[in-house]
């Protein structure tokens, strides 16, 4: 997994210093699952999105490696007030994903023990194995461990670039920010509550006061939906899709190729526009490619479309 990295968050105070910073609760995490979260600006918008990890002495934090010296840098504005140290480990430790039918038995005969659900983990020497939606795994280790580990890998399973593991991800609807996202989106709008990416029953963290005004006095309008185009390139993050009666109804967050010039795609939008299958939606212009709508494998929860009083 290229496109990921990692950094650490190592550390007395690190679990302490996480909690009133990014969006999931990190009692889950002792809880032993992993889990995504969000670093939001005073505003409620995502500076940056990451899979939460556990480590030796604290935590690691997986992200897409175009943001993630952004992602540091944010968090060690404020780090330097507790007994807790930011640190790029992307070039020590390796990132492997394992999906497919038979992922679960190829990672049995590396001799692990494996996690039962997703997001659930089990700590290695030297690394940790997360299991995450859809029959999918995955193994972060140190460098020599991840060297052997692919060489065991191989004898059953054959070798992919990140772009597969990008569209698996966006086939379980799971957001990426890129450089061309930041501070777009709050996090109900890229989906992140339906993995309890958000958290809605600790205490206070950066931007939260704005995350949960819309979460109990607001109304989402604009929630991330999957789609597909047939195009010459991969759409962009932040390219604007329309509709023939409105330049602008969204925008896409992560793109990937899934064969014969078809991308799938995740994207924020009305989801007035979306629902109403009526109105054909289009590519950067009114003119653009046509987009198909498709599903997304979890439900978002109703309430969150309604007016409250």
């Amino acid at each position: 997994m290229t496109h990921l990295g990692l950094f650490s968050v190592i550390g007395p105070d690190a679990e302490k210093f996480l909690q009133g910073q990014i969006s999931c609760d990190m009692r889950d995490i002792s809880n032993g699952f992993s889990r995504l979260a969000s670093h939001n600006n005073v505003k409620g918008s995502m500076i940056s999105l990451s899979r939460v990890i556990p480590a030796e002495g604290g935590f690691w934090l997986r992200t897409n490696r175009q943001i993630l010296s952004n992602a540091l840098t944010a968090l060690n504005k404020y780090m330097m007030f507790s007994k807790a140290d930011g640190k790029d480990i992307s070039d020590t430790v390796v990132g492997l994903g394992i999906q497919g039918s038979d992922a679960a038995s190829a990672l049995a005969a590396l001799g692990n023990e494996l996690p039962a659900e997703a997001d659930q983990f089990v700590t290695l020497d030297g690394g940790v194995l997360v299991k995450v939606a859809g029959e999918r795994y995955e193994l972060w280790l140190e460098q020599a461990q991840a060297e052997a580990a692919l060489e065991q890998l191989l004898k059953s399973g054959s070798l992919t670039g990140s772009e597969s593991w990008l569209l698996s991800e966006i086939q379980q609807g799971i957001p990426s920010l890129t450089p061309d996202t930041l501070e777009t989106f709050i996090p109900q709008m890229t989906n992140l509550q339906a993995f309890e990416g958000v958290s809605f029953r600790k205490g206070c963290y950066t931007g939260q006061e704005i995350i949960t005004r819309l979460q109990h006095r607001g109304k989402l309008k604009r929630p991330m939906f999957r789609l597909s185009v047939q195009a010459d390139t991969a759409p962009a993050a932040g390219t604007v899709l329309a509709t023939a009666a409105r330049a602008s109804v969204g925008n896409v967050v992560c793109s990937a190729p899934s064969g014969d010039g078809e991308y799938q795609l995740l994207a924020v939008m009305l989801k007035d526009v979306f629902d109403d299958a009526s109105q054909s939606l289009h590519l950067e212009t009114q003119e653009g490619p046509q987009l198909e709508r498709l599903d997304l494998p979890y439900t978002l929860d109703p309430e969150l479309f309604e007016a409250k009083r």
